[in-house]
């Protein structure tokens, strides 16, 4: 059974490219993934196509109202079962991690608001959203760049998704561990050799260099991925031990 996911976005367009090349476009050609998109603006109450308006109490920008986007989320949610879990693409939301994105790819449906300007309304939020998620502490114009990094994250996941010779087992974060150094031909390059290890056939010691290699680059470039490692070592020794954190 495919994957649906369904993308209510102000910009349909956007999409265009990213739904019909690489990985994503292969899963939707092969039926992995199934996505639709739909414009909030279609369900604006007035004849000028209006969907936002001006903040309460002041403020820059313009604010997505209620109506259009609770009625597009019940208009989709209506169109098939499962109801799906709404997902709003947020900077305030849970940061998005591999482990999240398996999370998010065991689901059924998903139903992906990408909003603009200057956010949603609150009410949205707190009586439509089933988890809000963050791709980083940054500002974007909108939540279509955060959907697409959803979809392409969690499309890695599915079963048949990835060509025979691409695997998202060994991947950086897959492991909580970046990814290690990876060569191919030439085996010398302006003085810059292969490390003699990856060209011995010996597959014990190319993978133990390989663990190796991915600790030490994650030492170096991201401790606080070491550090939340040795916690999750300390807590399930804990656990097991019954000792007290």
């Amino acid at each position: 059974m495919a994957l649906r996911i369904d993308i209510l976005t102000l910009f349909c367009e956007m999409f265009d490219g990213f739904l019909s090349a690489s990985i994503v476009g292969r899963a939707v050609r092969n039926g992995l993934i199934e996505v639709h998109r739909t414009d909030i603006r279609q369900f604006a109450t007035d004849t000028y196509g209006t969907v936002d308006d001006k903040p309460y109490g002041g403020g820059p920008g313009m604010v997505l109202m209620c109506r259009p986007v609770l009625d597009a989320v019940e208009a989709v949610r209506k169109q098939t079962e499962p109801q799906g879990k709404v997902i709003l693409l947020t900077p305030q939301g849970r940061p998005l991690s591999q482990a999240l994105v398996g999370e998010l790819a065991g689901e059924q449906r998903l139903i992906l608001l990408a909003g603009h300007y200057e956010g949603f309304d609150e009410r949205i939020r707190t009586h439509l959203a089933d988890m809000e998620v963050s791709i980083g502490d940054f500002v974007l114009s909108g939540g279509e760049v955060p959907a697409m990094v959803v979809i392409d994250a969690v499309t890695r996941l599915l079963p048949g998704a990835l060509g025979k010779d691409e695997s998202p087992v060994e991947e950086s974060f897959a492991d909580g561990l970046l990814e290690y150094p990876q060569y191919t031909r030439p085996q010398t390059f302006r003085g810059l050799s292969v490390p003699d290890v990856l060209l011995s056939g010996d597959h014990r010691r190319i993978a133990d260099w390989r663990t190796e290699q991915a600790r030490l680059r994650t030492a170096q470039r991201r401790p606080d991925m070491m550090a939340r490692n040795r916690q999750r070592g300390d807590d399930r020794e804990n656990e097991q031990t019954g000792a007290s954190p």
